[in-house]
């Protein structure tokens, strides 16, 4: 656990670095030493990239130190920019012409150089004298990984200094209000759900300077949802119109302005419209699966459930459970009316029936009571196989076994001779497909039998014969 101390240290450098003010210029340039002429003039870098042997007179110290920051440049008119400010420190030798300074930026790979020349008299006077070179002309980026070298020109194997810098990033306030790649603005929307339309209006960015919006989802980025739009900066209208198919919670706004490495503003509003994720169900009849896949990102649990008919409410079946990681897929699965998918968020449990609609075959249980026995056969579109036994509901949705399980075929019967005890309010017959993975298990309930005053002593209470009858009761 972090102790209070540095807890408090923390913060106290996260405050700084948030409001650490940068120094302003209103031009870029060299300096030198105060009696020491200097000039620079762009380089390649190429020319003094290979090393010499330092004379022996020549000592490895001869380049003392090196210092980096950022300056702000602000011209009136035009919008301020970010410069490093590197500062130097030679000590003169005869052997030395002047000094190389390069940056090297390891986000763009560019690399910028300037070389500084010393105008002084051949004379032995100045040899040892230290000049503190100063140049701010590198223009450099918000948030920039920059890597700088100072080498002696010649260029002496061993003579040369080097340090890496992190630019600061759209989190500094200095930076935030005047580099134009952090002045991401301010974005205002409108929603007309019947046009599925987003009526997006931008302010507080820079006049004059072109303005990008875009629809996208988010995922590990924001992902393309249509063409981007393009708020003209000599417009006086700043709005544009965006089209929607879906109102999805990773659906966003984005707007940015149009410079390279502008910094993107985002509003993702719809993060509560959860609904229409869950209508992308796909049941493909030949391969009889069923199969999931969200149009977000999104935590949550997908269970396959019986739906029932007395309150609506959705039982899930054993086994089906399964967290979403990507896309979720049932094989082999029953196209009964009541199997259900069952998605359940932080934020509740929706239900969708994929086979509500009698657009795919559904099988019907039939049962007719003769005496002791009870007649169980099923109807169905498609060859499928079933289960029959005998339960006692001792829940809604709990069925205890109370008799042996039987097979039967569609077309076929089976007979299951009952007791007194086995015909009441609690006993059921339940039936369900065995031929599937997945299948919602129906019950014909509340089994009244025609017994006209027969009495049964130890006779098993579960016996089965296959044979086809007309029906009394169904369900399906």
């Amino acid at each position: 656990m972090i102790s209070i101390h540095i807890l408090i240290l923390l913060i106290i450098l996260f405050w700084n670095y948030d409001c650490h003010i940068i120094p302003r210029i209103e031009e870029c340039g060299l300096s030198c030493s105060q009696g020491i002429h200097c000039k620079s003039k762009p380089s390649s870098g190429i020319f003094n990239s290979f090393c010499h042997s330092a004379p022996a007179s020549l000592s490895s110290m001869v380049l003392k130190s090196m210092k980096i920051s950022t300056v702000i440049k602000c011209v009136q008119g035009s919008p301020c920019s970010l410069h490093l400010n590197i500062k130097g420190t030679l000590s003169l030798d005869e052997n030395i012409r002047g000094l190389e300074i390069c940056s090297f930026s390891l986000d763009t790979q560019r690399s910028q150089c300037t070389n500084v020349r010393f105008a002084r008299k051949k004379s032995k006077i100045l040899n040892g004298k230290k000049v503190q070179v100063q140049f701010n002309c590198f223009e450099v980026n918000v948030a920039q990984h920059i890597y700088v070298t100072m080498k002696t020109v010649p260029n002496y194997c061993e003579v040369k200094m080097s340090q890496e810098y992190y630019v600061e990033d759209c989190r500094n306030s200095d930076v935030g209000k005047h580099i134009p790649a952090c002045l991401a603005g301010k974005l205002d929307y409108n929603v007309d759900r019947t046009r599925k339309i987003i009526s997006v209006n931008v302010s507080n960015f820079l006049r004059d300077q072109d303005y990008y919006i875009r629809l996208c989802h988010k995922w590990f980025t924001c992902e393309d949802v249509g063409q981007f739009a393009v708020v003209r900066g000599k417009d006086s209208l700043k709005s544009v119109s965006l089209k929607y198919s879906q109102l999805l919670p990773c659906l966003c706004i984005e707007g940015w302005l149009a410079i390279p490495d502008a910094r993107r503003l985002q509003l993702c509003p719809f993060e509560n419209d959860t609904t229409a994720l869950w209508d992308n169900i796909v049941y493909n009849p030949v391969t009889q699966t069923l199969a999931w896949e969200p149009a977000c990102p999104v935590l949550v649990i997908v269970n396959l459930c019986r739906l029932m008919k007395s309150n609506d409410h959705c039982e899930d079946i054993q086994d089906s459970s399964k967290r979403f990681p990507e896309k979720v897929k049932y094989s082999r699965v029953d196209t009964h009316p009541r199997l259900c998918m069952k998605f359940t968020t932080k934020q509740g449990s929706w239900v969708k029936c994929p086979f509500a609609h009698g657009e795919f075959p559904a099988w019907k249980m039939r049962t007719a009571a003769v005496a002791d026995r009870i007649q169980v056969f099923f109807t169905s579109q498609t060859k499928a196989h079933f289960s029959v036994l005998v339960c006692n509901r001792t829940q809604l949705a709990s069925c205890e076994s109370v008799g042996m399980r039987h097979s039967v075929s569609v077309g076929d019967s089976v007979s299951i001779t009952m007791s007194r005890e086995m015909c009441g309010s609690t006993i059921c017959i339940q039936g369900w497909r065995t031929d599937v993975d997945y299948s919602v298990p129906l019950q014909i309930c509340d089994i009244h039998c025609g017994f006209r005053g027969q009495t049964y002593g130890n006779e098993n209470p579960a016996k089965a014969m296959t044979h086809r009858m007309k029906s009394v009761h169904s369900l399906h």
